[in-house]
């Protein structure tokens, strides 16, 4: 992401101009920054035997841990698969049924990994990895046509490199062979030029080669892009269609490969993988990853980055799904996936329901009180982002509810943002009640 500092509690300073979703004239500004969270989770500040809690306890929920992060991996590849099967039966026909078909794969195969983030900010092997599957804002100039009121993000020398209309791209002095459009390919062109706004790959990639442009500002609507553009002869639109269909197919294969990865990082049973490392290590450890990415989704990301960014900039080019209006999801399923860790419970893509040893069960047996409070606020932050979803589901999306003048609207996703702080303290309250006084969540230079 494309953010610059911010400074105040009351009022946000916002950043960079991103392309991709709205208005694009708009110039935001920055003021100084205040001072960030660490994010090194590897120092342990962890006594378990002071919190007077059981070992073999802490190991057992470490180790439930490691097996949803394995289920909702497996439960994301499994519906990006699906994703695949209908990007391709919409290649074999394009037609606006295949279309939708293939819009409404791509928001199922977004339920599972959006649960997945939760596991992102205590695992560097997962947040390294993650800018190449889920990267976002991006400047969908640098993939295919724009509408002519497009402007990139300031300073991005890719951000009109169009890889669909041709074949060399020029970024800054250096000049790219495209020729080929494959997912090696693609893969290469993460960054590119040192931009973050330079996004070739992942979720949103494919999303906007779905939806198209959202050109309708803070109004009603999403992304339209023609089914027509994906055709060959008579009655194709968008031009350069035999490698737009190519970029769809490489990228989606790439997805698929890269949850494959993941996947294979958290099977059971293989000495050598992450997850072998994890439930090696102590498990004090395992207890501050899992608790420390709670805390850092909860507070820098999904309040800061996600909502309050688009909210005090009235921006819908900062939302995270902005091209297909499914951003109340993304809010949703992110703070579930909070919800799960802390439960030890995970409704899998075929409904079964995993349920294990879990932190709170840790935490009940030092401090009740302390529990019900974690597990009061976790409810109540998904009952408040669950009022964005009626919103959307009555035809007030996200990018509504942000606009400049609508104060209801506005007053929705503050309430989201209070509810996701407030729990944030509760989370580090918890943690330290097993023992791990110093767990600072990543605010991402925000304050609240």
């Amino acid at each position: 992401m494309i953010r610059m500092p911010l400074a105040t509690a009351s009022l946000l300073a916002i950043a960079i101009t991103l392309a991709g979703c709205g208005d694009k004239d708009k110039e935001k500004t920055a003021a100084a920054p205040t001072p960030a969270a660490t994010t090194n989770v590897a120092t342990p500040a962890t006594d378990i035997t002071a919190a007077k809690v059981d070992e073999a306890a802490a190991k057992a929920v470490v180790g439930h841990y490691a097996d949803m992060v394995h289920a909702v991996y497996s439960d994301a590849e499994s519906t990006a698969k699906n994703l695949q099967t209908a990007i391709d039966a919409f290649l074999a026909k394009p037609n606006d049924e295949t279309l939708k078909a293939a819009r409404e794969a791509w928001v199922q195969a977004r339920v599972p990994y959006l649960q997945s983030e939760v596991f992102r900010f205590g695992n560097t092997i997962i947040d390294d990895w993650e800018g190449q599957v889920n990267a976002w804002p991006l400047d969908e100039g640098l993939i295919d046509y724009v509408d002519a009121s497009y402007a990139g993000a300031l300073g991005n020398p890719g951000a009109n490199a169009n890889i669909i209309a041709n074949t060399e791209i020029q970024v800054g002095e250096d000049k790219v062979d495209v020729t080929e459009i494959t997912p090696e390919t693609l893969a290469s062109l993460n960054e590119l030029g040192g931009s973050e706004a330079n996004v070739a790959t992942g979720y949103h990639a494919i999303e906007f080669l779905l939806w198209g442009q959202d050109l309708n500002g803070t109004g009603p609507g999403a992304g339209n892009r023609p089914a027509s553009d994906y055709l060959e002869g008579e009655g194709a639109t968008g031009g350069h269609n035999d490698r737009r269909r190519a970029y769809l197919k490489a990228v989606t294969q790439l997805l698929v490969n890269d949850l494959n990865e993941m996947v294979g990082n958290w099977a059971p049973n293989v000495a050598d993988n992450y997850r072998a490392t994890l439930e090696a290590d102590t498990p004090q450890n395992g207890l501050r990853k899992m608790l420390f990415g709670m805390g850092s989704l909860s507070l820098g990301e999904l309040a800061g980055e996600r909502m309050k960014v688009s909210l005090e900039a009235n921006s819908p080019e900062d939302e995270q799904d902005c091209f297909s209006d499914n951003t109340h999801n993304s809010h949703f399923y992110d703070a579930k996936g909070i919800r799960n860790v802390y439960l030890g419970e995970y409704v899998r893509a075929d409904g079964t329901k995993m349920t294990g040893p879990s932190l709170s069960s840790l935490v009940v047996v030092v401090d009740p009180a302390t529990d019900a409070t974690l597990k009061s606020d976790l409810a109540d932050t998904e009952a408040k982002i669950q009022v964005m979803v009626d919103h959307a589901n009555k035809g007030e999306h996200y990018d509504q509810l942000i606009a400049a003048g609508n104060e209801a609207g506005n007053q929705v996703v503050r309430d989201a943002i209070a509810a996701l702080v407030k729990q944030t303290g509760a989370i580090e309250q918890a943690a330290g009640k097993l023992g791990i006084s110093d767990l600072n969540p990543d605010n991402a230079d925000h304050e609240f």
